[in-house]
């Protein structure tokens, strides 16, 4: 089975999404054969390298929302990531332009390690307050996972993955995704936004269920022994009968 997650790493509600996903899996049967892959999208893919306001007054700029607000909601967010074990950080947080970091993980994807690459940059925007923006925090990042740093500092500057990141979004657009996270499970059901843990149980459940193999009645064993059947391109009828 296959869980495909658009999300972007400046988006507060992916990594706790990421952590409920997790969270079903590990209750989950048959969890060690969902394969997770983590896919792009950018919130806004105007936005600069550099922005000068903080979490606080953008949002407030951006929604039209007093400070108080925005301070208070985020406060809501904290509460919430705490009770999945994460820190968020938003009185330090770096806004930035994250297409880079999503390039970043298509990096890591070349060498199996996507998944730990995206883990690492949320904990690193929301956690540590690093500058996502800053390719030289990158490849570090990079390195951190055990990924050569001179490798993804150079893949970063020549954009060597930007492709992928477009396939991502364009993928997204033609599946009518608006916002994130999104998850997308076996191409059949999808879950949108960090929703309980018990829904992602529920969705992989029921997916699994429609994937399971054949159940053969009368096969061997099952029956007396009769065995009118065709197989290798020969046909013996039971000389029973």
């Amino acid at each position: 089975m296959k869980v495909e997650v658009w999300s972007d790493f400046a988006c507060p509600f992916c990594y706790i999404g990421k952590r409920r996903l997790e969270e079903a899996l590990g209750q989950f049967e048959h969890g060690d054969q969902v394969e997770v892959e983590f896919k792009s999208f950018e919130l806004d893919p105007n936005a600069p390298v550099e922005i000068e306001l903080d979490v606080y007054d953008y949002l407030s700029n951006k929604y039209g929302m007093s400070r108080e607000q925005a301070i208070s909601n985020n406060v809501q967010l904290t509460q919430q990531a705490k009770t999945l074990g994460l820190d968020y950080r938003f009185d330090t947080m770096v806004l930035t332009n994250t297409f880079d970091a999503h390039q970043l993980t298509h990096f890591a994807a070349k060498y199996g390690k996507r998944e730990e690459m995206a883990e690492r940059l949320f904990k690193a925007y929301f956690t540590d307050s690093k500058h996502l923006g800053k390719r030289e925090i990158l490849a570090d990042l990079a390195a951190e996972i055990g990924l050569d740093r001179e490798e993804a500092l150079k893949a970063l500057e020549e954009s060597a993955y930007k492709q992928e990141v477009r396939s991502n979004e364009q993928e997204a657009g033609q599946l009518g995704v608006r916002g994130v996270p999104f998850f997308v499970i076996d191409r059949k059901y999808a879950v949108s936004g960090a929703q309980p843990s018990e829904v992602f149980l529920q969705a992989v459940s029921k997916a699994w269920e429609e994937n399971k193999p054949l159940t053969v009645i009368g096969a061997e064993g099952e029956t007396n022994g009769t065995d009118d059947a065709c197989a290798d391109g020969f046909c013996a009828p039971n000389s029973d009968k």
